[in-house]
């Protein structure tokens, strides 16, 4: 994976994003010479993104097929949250009144 420097970024700016991704998906950005940062193509991280929320899907189907939910209300919710809640030693205040 290429590398820009950030000094690279300050001083070409944008073309030294662009030059590291031509052929590439991704690059990395190095501050002080320790990598920090990646940047990509924007059809690259929707790409990317898009698997993510394929992942997400099939683990709460997997969740759901596994009887590993819970079907209530709102309220229900909340009150359930509440109470696990004040099980604890220690609670900050919960807001909802």
């Amino acid at each position: 994976m290429t590398s820009i420097s950030a000094n690279d970024l300050k001083v070409k700016g944008i073309a030294a994003i662009e030059a590291a991704l031509a052929g590439q998906s991704e690059a990395l950005v190095s501050v002080r010479g320790k990598d920090r940062f990646v940047v990509m193509d924007l059809s690259h991280y929707q790409y990317l993104r898009e698997c993510e929320l394929e992942a997400a899907l099939a683990q709460a189907r997997a969740d759901l097929a596994a009887g590993r939910c819970v079907a209530e209300s709102a309220d229900a919710h909340l009150d359930r949250i509440e109470a696990a809640l004040d099980a604890e030693p220690t609670r900050a205040p919960s807001g909802r009144g």
